[in-house]
Order: C-alpha cells, then structure tokens, then sequence
C-alpha cells in the first residue's frame, strides 16, 4: 500500500508540472516524435501502417527507447512492454515472452535472424529506429522457433553525407555501455559503421546460500556473485549500393566477443549427510574459469524492383558462434582454453512480394538454412543439419473493411521430416475501430544439442542418452484483437491462446527398457543408476488476457501502459522408480508469471533560444509482476521497478548533446534470498544513472 501510494504521488508531481507551460501548448504537441500509428512490417512480411495490419504489432519508438534510457534488448521490453519477463540465475539471464521462454522466439535484426547463445546482446539500442513485437506463432512466414512471438529490431539509415552519434551510460557497480555509430553517404553509396561496448563488475544481493538441515533452514558464507561481472565489445559494418530505384545490393559482416569476470578467489559450500545424522560442510572454489563467447556474422544480399508491383530480395548470412572455457592458471595446472561448443548457422532467403491487383498481394519465397554443431561438453564431435522451406501468403481486400491473410509453409529437415505450417486471419476496421482474428500453426526443430547430446553427471549418477529421433514441437495460437485509436489515443485489448505440443523434457528409462537393451545394461552395470534421454512427452496450454493504452495529452505529456495476464499448464511426464509407472504432474509453465504490468509516463518540453534549441524530457517508466513460478524452487515473490529518467536536448548549430541523469530503482526494491532461489529480480537496490549523447 505503501508503495501504490509513493508511485501515484509520483505520477501526480510528474503530470502537475504542465500547468505552467500552457503557453507552449501548440508547440510542444507538434515537437514530440511519438506516432500512434507507424510502419510496421513484422506480422505479414509487408509494410502496413499500424492501424492497417490485419495482425496486431507492438511497436516501441526511438523516443521511448531514449527516454527510458535502456542499454539493452532485454532492458527494452521489460520497461516498454508488458508481455515479457526476465529472470537471472547463475546461469545467465532468461527471457519469458508470451508465458514461454525465449526458446521458442525469432529475434531478427532488419528482417534478418539473430543465432547464438548471445543472440540478444547483439543488437546496439544507439542506431534503433523501431522495435516490432509480434505476439503469436508466426512459423509460416519466419520458420522454425516462432512460436510464442517474433522480435525485430529495425536500425536508422543514415540520410546525412556524415553524420555520427556517441552515446556514454554509467551506472554504480561498474556498469558502463558505450555506443558509437559513424553514417556515410556518397550518391548512391552508403556505410554505416557501429561499436558497443558494455561492461559490468559482480555484485551480491545475499553473501549467504541455504542448506535444508532437518527442515530447518542453515545458512553458510558464499562468495558466489548473484550477478557475474562481465565485459561485452560488438563492431558491425554495412555497405549498401543503390544502383537506381531497380537495384540494390549490400554487404554486412559483424564480430562480438564477450567475457565473463568471475571472482577466482570465490568459493561456496557442499553439504553431506553422515552416518550419525549430523552434516558435513565443505568448502569448496566456486570457479575455475571464464566464459568466452565470440561471433562473427557476414551476408549480403540485392533488392530488384522492376516496377511497384513486383519486389524481388535476396538474403544470404551466416552466423558463426564459439565458446569456451578459460581456465585460470592455479598450483598445479597452466591456464588454457578450452572450446566448449561451435556451432555455424546459414541462411538462404528468396523473397518476392508481387502486386497482383489493387486488392491482392502475394508474398512467396524459398528458404534453405545450414546448421552444424561441435561441443565438447555435450560429447558431440560434428554434426549437421539442412532445412528447405517454401512459403506463400496472400493479403486481400474482400470487400471495403474487411481482409483476409492466409499462408502456410512446407518444412523439409533432415532429422524430422515434412511438416506443413498454416496461418490465417481477418481484420475488419471502420473508422477508429478495428478488430482482428488470427490462427496460426508453429513449430521449433530440435535443436543438434537436443539430437545428439549425451551427458555424464558422475555427482549424481545420471546419463543422458542422445535421441536422433525426436519430432519437432508444435502448436497452434489463437489470438482475438480489438483495438481504438484517433489522433490522441490508443487502446487494444487482446485474448490468446497457445497450445503446444511435443515438448521435448527429459525421459527416465524404465527398468524394462534397461533390461531389453544389452548397452543400457551395461551403463547401469558401470554404476549409472539413473538413465534418460530426450523426449516429446510434454505439453503446455498458456491463454491469457493482453491489454494496453497510450495517450498523447495536451502540453507534451504523454501517458501509457499495459497488463498481460497469462494462466499457464504444463502437462509432465516423470517417473516412479517404484511402480515403474510414469505420472503425469501439472504445474504452471517453468518460469511463468500470471500478472504483469507496466507504466510509462513522458512529458516533454521545448525552447528556442538564441543560441538553439533545448529540449527538456522527463520519463516514469515501471514493471510490476507477480509471482514467478521455477519447476525447480518453486515461487519467487512478486517485485515492481520504477526507474526515473531526465534528458536535456541542446540543438546547436552542428551538433546536438544530449546529458541525461535518472535513478533507477527508484523504490530501492530488491530480492535478497540466499545464493541460488528463484530470485524475483537481482537488481542491487537503487542507482544513479548519468548518460551523455552527442549527434554530429
């Protein structure tokens, strides 16, 4: 109640400072940049203005990315959005979208698949235009893996013959992000030229970690981070021709590295039970090594527009991605590295989107994507895998405000076989209101850890088996969309329903299964007492309720937010070692959240002077969620994160410098549970932010 209380005492100081500049009100209105309705291509593959989509796309703004003063993908939609969640453990960080994790997302970059572990580190918040957010399965048009949603990031082209933005963010606890963009134009050459580099120390939230003795709680000293400090540097080049307003062509190639930082004096506890019921508790190093993650990407492609009926693209990439382990030197060994898992990704895209008539629009094309695995920590030496599809969709005007889109995609793999993957949808509008229905079928091939990975975790006496067999995931996604908007306001309300199916989990072997296999016999004889493999035997229903609204209001205030209720279950197999019988357990879905919420509020200010202009912004900007559920500990508390930004804009003669200053985590809110709970947020308590941007 306390904090309902500050954050609306907040609001009204933030909306009251308007008063006093009635006198501006024409002009601040036309100055502010928010569109309530922009381009957006993501849901059909074809530009459409938000209003005129016949599926429902979220967009987030250059301007509400620089008001809210974000450094990254992740931090983007959690402040902007309320469909996605993050959760951060010793692992790394996770991303929920949609009630299902980021497994089962497309991240692109221009329309262009982003691969790799370090897939959402990739894409610098300096150069973005938009974020496009589609909310359902989209396998039709974007392949494998679209089935909770597709993200597409879409950068600027630069217009200026130079022009170059620097950007500098600092945070306590060592956080710094450094972002610099250089354009070039010369006819009809273009260069874009862009570097992030991102760096943060460890930081404990809790020093202690927790132990079940008797059911009472102990707690030992851990010196393990609840966040690894780690150190990122991302370069990234595009060349583009336009030959005349026909042809195109362009080059592209990137190269990321990152680090982690780990403590190497960080040790923690194991405990062990003894014969006369007391504990044992050894102390032990934490860590012995670094991970390193380095990609390199290069592609091109060409663009063919014979007239304005017919559009031709081509895309080739490819994704390279490495990691390793860099063990530290100690006592008795030399440090080295050690590759951990390579994998090579390429892609193969011919696109066309064809005219047919005022009232019809074809868009086809064929795709083929290479992907190759070597892991040594998985036990796989090389293994590949090749992917052919061939896609169609069909855009068309019935009859005055109502349309209807329908596609459907051919899979052929090399592992799974053939698969068909349909969408369909209508959209009706008159006026301000509108309103969209949307089926679409999804699938996720497994990926090549998921087929051929064996594992041996001797602490446990557990063997996991490789599975060359293993079917696809599928699903189908309902979504049911209305939605207002006019000049000043915007209003969608959105109902959904995902069903999936073939989820790949782990499967223990029965003792009958054992017994009939000469070589799992002989596993259990070596002392392997528990033997799984990977299997399609779980299923997941997520159905929720989507809400959100923006308003632009006199005197450059702008106020927004959105709710996303999701009621989630996940159907398990697992089974009794004593019955030899397996069970089926229900639980919400790993890592779900049932309430989310988040709250924007913008107010913008402009005054010309002698010298320039000075722009002046101040941002509320909120995530509020409830409990998150772990299949593995059970439920983290609910958490809400206000962040408090300011930013002043100086338009000079040749440059523009923009310092901004802000706290974040405005209400000091923190999880301090012992070492390795489910951690609501690991977010180290309130900070000061200090930014500087100069455009050139």
């Amino acid at each position: 109640m306390k904090l309902r209380k500050i954050s609306l005492f907040a609001l009204f100081t933030l909306s009251s400072g308007i008063l006093w500049a009635q006198n501006d009100k024409t002009k601040g209105d036309s100055l502010r940049s928010q569109n309530l309705n922009p381009v957006v291509i993501t849901g059909t593959g074809t530009y459409h203005r938000a209003d005129d989509s016949p599926v429902t796309v979220k967009v987030i703004t250059a301007k509400e990315l620089q008001n809210a003063q974000v450094t990254s993908l992740q931090d983007a939609l959690t402040k902007l959005t309320s469909s996605v969640t993050t959760h951060t453990n010793g692992m790394g960080t996770f991303v929920n979208f949609g009630g299902v994790s980021d497994d089962y997302i497309v991240i692109m970059e221009n329309g262009r698949r982003m691969t790799g572990d370090d897939r959402w580190n990739r894409i610098s918040m300096n150069n973005v235009k938009r974020i496009e957010i589609y909310n359902g399965a989209a396998s039709s048009l974007y392949g494998s893996d679209a089935i909770a949603g597709v993200i597409n990031v879409i950068t600027e082209d630069g217009k200026e013959p130079v022009s170059a933005s620097s950007e500098t963010h600092i945070m306590n606890h060592g956080r710094l992000d450094q972002n610099i963009d250089v354009d070039v134009c010369a006819g009809h050459f273009s260069a874009q030229t862009s570097y992030a580099h991102h760096q943060a120390d460890n930081w404990q939230v809790n020093h202690y970690q927790a132990f079940e003795e008797d059911a009472t709680e102990v707690l030992k000293l851990t010196g393990r981070p609840m966040s690894v400090g780690y150190k990122s540097d991302n370069l990234s080049e595009r060349l583009e021709w336009r030959f005349d307003d026909k042809w195109s062509v362009y080059l592209r190639g990137s190269y990321y590295d990152y680090l982690t930082h780990r403590p190497s004096d960080a040790t923690y506890y194991t405990q062990k039970k003894k014969a006369d019921g007391t504990y044992d508790y050894t102390s032990k190093k934490a860590y012995t090594y670094d991970l390193h993650h380095q990609t390199y990407a290069y592609g091109g492609g060409a663009r063919w527009s014979p007239n304005k009926k017919i559009h031709v693209y081509l895309d080739v990439y490819s994704d390279n991605f490495t990691s390793d382990y860099d063990y530290w030197q100690t006592a008795d060994k030399e440090a080295y590295d050690e590759t951990r898992k390579r994998t090579h990704y390429i892609n193969e895209n011919l696109r066309g989107i064809f005219r047919l008539a005022k009232w019809n629009k074809l868009t086809a094309g064929a795709e083929m994507v290479q992907e190759s695995l070597t892991s040594q920590s998985d036990n796989i030496d090389s293994e590949r895998t090749n992917t052919y599809n061939f896609y169609a969709q069909d855009e068309v005007n019935i009859v005055k405000g109502l349309e209807a889109i329908a596609g459907i995609r051919y899979t052929q793999n090399d592992n799974f076989g053939a698969a068909f993957t349909p969408n369909v949808g209508l959209f009706y509008h008159i006026k301000g209101f509108r309103a969209r229905f949307n089926y679409a079928g999804g699938y996720r091939t497994p990926t090549l850890s998921q087929l051929y990975a064996t594992d041996q975790a001797k602490t446990t006496s557990r063997y996991t088996l490789s599975n060359p067999g293993l079917q696809a995931e599928k699903n189908h996604f309902l979504n049911l969309n209305l939605e207002y908007s006019n000049h000043w306001m915007r209003l969608s309300v959105s109902g959904f329903m995902n069903k999936i199916r073939d989820m790949i989990n782990y499967r223990t072997m029965t003792d009958a299964e054992i017994a009939a296999d000469p070589s799992l016999t002989a596993l259990q004889t070596e002392g392997w007492t528990t033997i799984r493999q990977r299997d399609n035997i779980d299923r997941a229903t997520i159905q929720g309720i989507s809400a959100s609204v923006k308003l632009l209001l006199p005197y450059g205030l702008t106020l927004g937010g959105g709710y996303t209720f999701t009621d989630s279950e996940a159907e398990t197999q697992t089974l009794d070692k004593t019955t030899q019988q397996y069970i089926v357990t229900k639980t919400p879905v790993d890592k779900s959240i049932r309430h989310v919420g988040n709250v924007n509020a913008s107010w913008d200010r402009v005054w010309s002077k002698a010298w320039g202009t000075y722009h002046f912004n101040i941002s509320l900007n909120a995530h509020i969620q409830s409990r998150r559920y772990s299949s593995t500990y059970g439920y983290a508390d609910g958490i809400g994160q206000w962040d408090l930004t300011t930013r002043h804009i100086f338009a000079l003669k040749h440059c523009t410098l923009e310092p901004g200053f802000g706290i974040e985590n405005l209400f000091n809110q923190r999880d301090t549970s012992p070492w390795n709970s489910n951690f609501s947020t690991v977010n180290p308590g309130r900070s000061f932010i200090a930014s500087l941007r100069m455009t050139y």
